[in-house]
C-alpha cells in the first residue's frame, strides 16, 4: 500500500502502540461517549476503532467523530488500471491515522472549482459518527455517493458532520474512479463480461466494506441508505437496476448492500449508452489519442501511459455536460433502468427522489461566462442551444417551445439565457436533469412495482440558495447573483459550507435557509431510520401519488423557506402534462 494511503500512526514506543491497540479493542466496537484522547498541541482525537484490517483513529470535529481516508481497495494502477477493484486484504498493525481525506481520483480541473488530481491511489472511504453515540448503539448508515458528471468531484468536498450529529446516523462517503479511468469501455478491457463501469464497481466494493466494518463504528449494516446527487444519483439508479449482480471478489449481491435509496437530481430513465456504442466512440477515440492503435497489446499500451496523458485524451474527446457515463449491457449493469423498472425488477426499497427547480440554470451560467467573451448573447446563440438540447425536436418544432416560453426570444440576451435555463429544467430529452423526467421516472417505478413501497418525491425551491462563489466561480451572471435553486444548490443544506472545493469554505446559509436545512436533515434522517421522512415537528410529506393523478399532481414535497414546505403541484409548475408530454410522447409516456 502506498504511503499516500497508508498513513500509520507514529507512536513513540512499543508501549504506546500497545496502549492504543488496547483502547481500540475496548472501545472500537462501542465508541464510548468520551471525547477521545486529548493532545494539547493538536486536534482532539476520536476513539480508536478496530476494523477488519486493523485499528484506526480519527479526529473529533463539530460534534462528530470523523475517520477519513481509510483504504477500501488497492490502488488501481498497473495491471489494476481498467480492471475490477481489488479489496485491501493486508492488515496493518499500527493504528491507522484516519485524520484527513484521501486524494481525489484522477480528474481535470472543472469550472474553476474542483481541482486537478493525478493520483490513482485514491480509493478511500470516510466515516462520521455522532460524538454522543452510546455504547452498543446501532445507528442507521447513510452512504453518500458524490456527484461530478462522472468525471470530477470527490468525497473530500463534503462535511459529513451535520448529517451525523443532527440526524444521528453513521455517515459514509467514498471515492471512486472517474472519467476514462472509471467509466470508459474499450474492446481491450473486456474480461468475463466486465468492460467499463469500473467506478460503479468501486462504489459496490465500498458498500461491501460497510457491510464488513460499519458495526465497529456503531452502524447498523442491516439499515443502510444509499444516496447521491447528480452523477452520484445516476450511480444509485444503476445500483437499483442491478439487483442480482455480485460485488467484485465476492458472492455478495447488490440487492443485499442497501435497504433504502435517495436519488437527488437524476432522471433514472435517461438512457445510458450501450457498451458497444461507447466503445465505438469514446473508447476508440481515447485509444487513438493515446497512440495505442497499432500496439501489439493495446491494453498494456494504454496502461503504460501517464495519468496526465489519459486525462488529456479524455479532455480532448469530451463535449457537453456529460461525456463519460455508466454504460449498459455488461456484467455491472446488464439492462437499462427502464427495462428493469417496467417489470418490477429494481431493488425493492423505499425511495426518495427529486431535484431542484431550475437545475440547468447552473449550466446556463457556465455558458454565459463563455458567451460574453464574444459579445452580447444573441438570438442565434439561443437557437443553437435549443437545437443541441432538443434533438430530436418536439412534435411541433422548436417554434412551439418559443411560443410556450416567449422570453426565449426576448431581445435582452441575459433574460433569454435565464429563460432557456428554466425551459431546460422543465424538460429536455438530452440530459436527465429535468423535473418532468423525475416525475415520469417515479411514475414508471410505481407502475412496475408489484410491492407496495413508497416513493417520496421532492423539489428544492429556495430562491436564496447560494450559487455565486459556490457553484459558479469567477464573474457571476446577473440572473444568479441573488441565488437560485440550481443544480447541486441543495447540497449546502445537507453538507455545511460546501464550496465545491476541498477548502469547504462557503459562507453559512442565511437564517431562513438554515431553518430549511435543518428540516431537510431531519427529513433525510427520518427516511434513513424508517423509510418514511415524516417526524414530529416536520410538515407532513405525503407519498408520491403516481399515475392516479397525471404526473403525481400535488403530491410532490416543496422544499422552500418561510414556512413554505408543503405538498405541491410540480406537474403544473413545469408544464409536464400541459405541454411537454404532448411534444415528447415517446419520452414521457
Amino acid at each position: 500500500m502506498s504511503s499516500s494511503i497508508m498513513r500509520s500512526f507514529d507512536v513513540k514506543s512499543a508501549s504506546d502502540a500497545v496502549r492504543l491497540l488496547v483502547l481500540g479493542l475496548l472501545f472500537g466496537s462501542l465508541l464510548s461517549c468520551s471525547s477521545g484522547s486529548n493532545n494539547s498541541s493538536g486536534p482532539t482525537l476520536a476513539p480508536v476503532v478496530q476494523t477488519a484490517l486493523g485499528p484506526v483513529q480519527g479526529i473529533a470535529r463539530n460534534g462528530a467523530y470523523e475517520y477519513r481516508g481509510m483504504p477500501y481497495a488497492l490502488a488501481p494502477t498497473g495491471n489494476l488500471r481498467w480492471a475490477l477493484p481489488q479489496p485491501v486484504t493486508a492488515a496493518w498493525s499500527n493504528v491507522f491515522q484516519a485524520y484527513d481525506f484521501g486524494p481525489a481520483c484522477p480528474q481535470q480541473a472543472r469550472f474553476g472549482l474542483t481541482e486537478e488530481s493525478l493520483n490513482e491511489d485514491c480509493l478511500s472511504i470516510n466515516v462520521s459518527v455522532p460524538a454522543d453515540i452510546k455504547p452498543g448503539e446501532r445507528l442507521p448508515v447513510f452512504f453518500w455517493i458524490h456527484g461530478g458528471a462522472f468525471v470530477g468531484g470527490s468525497s473530500s468536498l463534503y462535511r459529513l458532520d451535520k448529517l451525523a450529529r443532527e440526524g444521528r446516523m453513521v455517515v459514509v462517503s467514498a471515492n471512486y474512479r472517474l472519467g476514462a479511468l472509471g467509466f470508459m469501455p474499450n474492446p481491450a478491457f473486456a474480461l468475463n463480461g466486465y468492460n467499463g463501469n469500473y467506478g460503479l464497481e468501486d462504489q459496490r466494493l465500498a458498500m461491501k466494506w460497510v457491510q464488513d466494518n460499519i458495526e465497529s463504528f456503531g452502524g447498523d449494516k442491516n439499515n443502510v441508505t444509499i444516496a447521491g446527487e447528480s452523477a452520484g444519483a445516476g450511480s444509485t439508479c444503476m445500483h437499483l437496476a442491478s439487483p442480482d449482480q455480485v460485488v467484485s471478489q465476492s458472492n455478495v449481491q447488490v440487492k443485499t448492500l442497501f435497504h433504502k435509496a435517495i436519488v437527488q437530481s437524476a432522471g433514472c430513465l435517461q438512457a445510458m449508452p450501450t457498451v458497444a456504442a461507447a466503445e465505438s466512440t469514446l473508447g476508440t477515440n481515447v485509444q487513438t489519442s493515446l497512440k495505442c492503435n497499432e500496439a501489439a497489446d493495446v491494453l498494456a499500451c494504454m496502461r503504460s501511459k501517464s495519468v496526465a496523458a489519459v486525462l488529456d485524451a479524455q479532455g480532448s474527446n469530451s463535449s457537453g455536460i456529460i461525456s463519460f457515463s455508466p454504460v449498459t449491457g455488461n456484467n455491472t449493469v446488464p439492462k437499462t433502468f427502464e427495462s428493469v423498472a417496467n417489470v418490477g425488477g429494481l431493488v425493492n426499497v423505499p425511495m426518495m427522489m427529486g431535484g431542484t427547480r431550475t437545475e440547468l440554470l447552473l449550466y446556463m451560467g457556465y455558458y454565459w461566462q463563455e458567451a460574453i467573451k464574444f459579445g452580447p448573447i444573441s438570438s442565434t446563440v439561443i437557437d443553437n442551444w435549443l437545437q443541441v438540447f432538443y434533438n430530436p425536436p418536439p412534435l411541433n418544432g422548436l417554434s412551439a417551445i418559443k411560443t410556450q416560453y416567449p422570453n426565449l426570444t426576448n431581445p435582452d440576451g441575459d433574460l433569454a439565457t435565464e429563460t432557456l435555463g428554466e425551459v431546460l429544467s422543465d424538460y429536455n430529452p438530452a440530459i436527465g436533469l429535468n423535473n418532468c423526467l423525475y416525475l415520469h421516472t417515479s411514475d414508471t417505478i410505481l407502475n412496475g412495482r408489484s410491492v407496495n413501497l413508497p416513493i417520496y418525491q421532492f423539489e428544492f425551491a429556495d430562491a436564496a440558495a447560494p450559487v455565486c462563489g459556490v457553484g459558479i466561480a469567477g464573474e457571476c451572471p446577473p440572473f444568479l447573483k441573488n441565488g437560485s435553486p440550481v443544480h447541486s444548490s441543495e447540497l449546502n443544506y445537507l453538507f455545511p459550507n460546501l464550496s465545491n472545493t476541498k477548502a469547504i469554505n462557503a459562507p453559512d446559509l442565511a437564517p431562513a435557509s438554515q431553518v430549511l436545512a435543518n428540516q431537510m436533515v431531519a427529513y433525510w434522517a427520518k427516511f434513513a431510520y424508517t423509510g418514511n421522512p415524516n417526524g414530529n415537528g416536520l410538515p407532513t410529506w405525503v407519498p408520491y401519488a403516481g399515475k392516479t393523478i397525471p404526473f403525481g399532481g400535488s403530491s410532490v414535497q416543496l422544499l422552500d423557506t418561510n414556512n413554505n414546505v408543503r405538498p405541491y403541484d410540480s406537474d403544473n409548475q413545469h408544464q409536464c402534462t400541459a405541454f411537454w408530454q404532448g411534444q415528447y410522447s415517446g419520452f414521457l409516456k
